[in-house]
């Protein structure tokens, strides 16, 4: 009875041939349980006791990605030991090839993403910039080969779509030469690093933090409250002074006394100076000296160094001295210089003989 059961069939199968195409499915996905019930907890612990950030990108991504895949594999290798319809297969085939590239391409654009994400921070403490266009510049080419080897899997003829993109290629980097050079210059930022989110920098006579690194642009908030925005290129094509990495900062300064202070009391500005700049921790001095005779005022010009980048640590220490020097100089009674022009008059000989008459 059982036996002339297994030798009915449908559609072109016996019911045997169902049964072990059920029991192909059922036992691979019982293996794939398995694996994925030791492996996966195996690598969950690892997780957990390392606290590695590439571990758990494995952990999570092999759940998400590749055991999804197992089972369709175990489901096609079923299917495959049925007779079926040449439309049937057809079909089927066509179906496992979208979704597999589908998940391939998803599982690599992730790859590459992280890897390029986790070489820019080991490299630093934080991302050097903004890893979004860059994200989307690989997503766009993976997509893009992705799509090409699924159309040439699913039949068609892609050579001729190639060469017909490659002449539109052509037309189109020629009608937007700006916007290329923009995105290439993108690049230049990313890879070359000359400044990054949250650094201050200095280009001609523009000024700001960096908030944004776009594919196209770069955004700066300026001190005004401003939105500054830079193409790419002008970037790569200009100086730029970047002052976030500045280990210190150097500072010179000059005032002026008046012509009528004492010789003694000009041999002891220098060295007074020098007391109150070594008197900051985060200063170092540098050099202090008697520097001309300008046309109101003895100058003097002095030179030292602040330890950071910090700009109204600087202002601070800088005020401060203004503030003692003051004090010194009232002390010592000694007089800050301002512009000032000495006329005298006197009588010219042709007015002194007129008076005489």
């Amino acid at each position: 009875m059982i036996e002339h059961i297994l030798t009915i069939s449908y559609f072109g199968n016996t019911v045997s041939d169902y049964l072990i195409c059920i029991g192909i499915i059922i036992a691979a996905s019982l293996i794939i349980k398995v694996f994925r019930a030791v492996f996966l907890n195996k690598l969950d612990k690892s997780v957990k006791k390392s606290k590695s950030k590439v571990l758990e990108f494995i952990s999570v991504n092999t759940d998400k990605f590749i055991i999804p895949l197992f089972y369709l594999a175990a489901i096609y290798t079923g299917l495959t030991y049925l007779n079926l319809p040449r439309y049937l297969r057809r079909d089927i085939d066509a179906a496992s090839i979208v979704i597999t590239t589908f998940f391939a391409v998803r599982f690599i654009i992730l790859v590459i993403n992280y890897s390029i994400r986790y070489f820019f921070q080991a490299r630093s403490e934080g991302e050097t910039t903004s890893l979004k266009g860059i994200s989307t510049f690989i997503s766009i080419i993976v997509w893009f080969i992705g799509s090409m080897f699924l159309l040439d899997n699913l039949g068609f003829k892609i050579s001729t779509v190639i060469a017909g993109l490659g002449i539109g290629g052509i037309a189109v980097a020629l009608a937007a030469q700006a916007v290329l050079g923009d995105f290439f210059s993108y690049f230049v930022i990313f890879f070359d690093r000359p400044f990054q989110i949250g650094d201050f920098i200095v280009v001609d006579d523009k000024m700001g933090v960096v908030e944004r690194i776009g594919i196209k642009t770069t955004r700066l908030a300026s001190l005004s409250g401003e939105e500054i925005i830079f193409p790419n290129s002008n970037l790569t094509n200009s100086r730029i002074h970047n002052f976030k990495r500045m280990e210190s900062r150097r500072v010179v300064f000059r005032i002026g006394v008046t012509h009528q202070t004492p010789i003694e009391n000009i041999r002891e500005i220098p060295g007074v100076i020098k007391s109150i700049v070594e008197g900051f921790e985060d200063t170092r001095f540098d050099r202090s000296h008697f520097q001309s005779f300008g046309e109101s005022s003895l100058d003097f010009e002095t030179v030292y160094y602040v330890a950071g980048s910090n700009y109204n640590r600087y202002m601070d220490i800088q005020q401060s001295i203004n503030l003692r020097l003051y004090e010194e100089f009232e002390k010592r009674d000694i007089k800050m210089a301002y512009p000032t022009r000495t006329l005298y008059l006197g009588k010219t000989d042709g007015a002194s003989k007129e008076a005489d008459k």
